[in-house]
């Protein structure tokens, strides 16, 4: 006899905040439509490989750091052309990328704001200027460390990465409250501690 459990769908905590505040922000940022309040489209997240050329451990350290703090596998990005400034020829490897949606990207920005910038060593909160003209946010790291997912072992080659918050709004300050709605530790500037 087989037994069923009736098991609640669960859902990302940043996403249920998100749907649930949602009228409010459309009120306080006096937009006349639900479909104009800013929303997270994707995340993507970025490591540029510039020592793979050199040492192909390096591509496979990277791909596994992915892979453990996304869930997801790795795509790597191909140079174009070639360059002989950088000793960069056509089809070499020179990065790895994830396209993050949906419930992955709820999760994955509640632990970068929640676990991962506050690990930061002498943090003070995140640029307010990465942003783009249409509104998307960029940060970046420079070692992978900070994640908890990570073994010491795993973090002794260290390397970057980016991460590019695709937001779709109408301005930039649309974004900006979106984002501080989810808890972005964003840094405080210094005209508005003089006030």
């Amino acid at each position: 006899m087989a037994t069923t459990k009736a098991t609640a769908a669960y859902t990302p905590r940043l996403k249920s905040h998100y749907f649930e505040g949602r009228a409010a922000m459309m009120k306080e940022l006096e937009l006349t439509n639900l479909h104009e309040v800013p929303q997270l489209d994707k995340i993507v997240v970025n490591i540029g490989l510039g020592k793979a050329k050199d040492d192909k451990k390096y591509i496979e350290i990277a791909s596994n750091t992915l892979r453990k703090i996304t869930g997801q596998e790795p795509v790597q990005t191909i140079a174009k052309k070639s360059i002989a400034t950088f000793k960069l020829r056509e089809g070499s490897p020179i990065g790895l990328k994830i396209t993050l949606r949906g419930d992955r990207m709820y999760e994955f920005a509640d632990r970068i704001i929640a676990i991962v910038l506050p690990r930061l060593r002498d943090f003070h909160g995140v640029s307010a200027k990465a942003f783009d003209k249409q509104g998307n946010y960029s940060l970046g790291l420079t070692d992978q460390s900070v994640f908890p997912e990570l073994t010491f072992e795993e973090t002794t080659n260290l390397h970057g990465m980016q991460f590019v918050f695709v937001v779709n709004a109408k301005e930039v300050a649309h974004s900006r409250k979106l984002l501080e709605s989810f808890g972005m530790p964003f840094e405080k500037s210094a005209h508005k501690e003089s006030k």
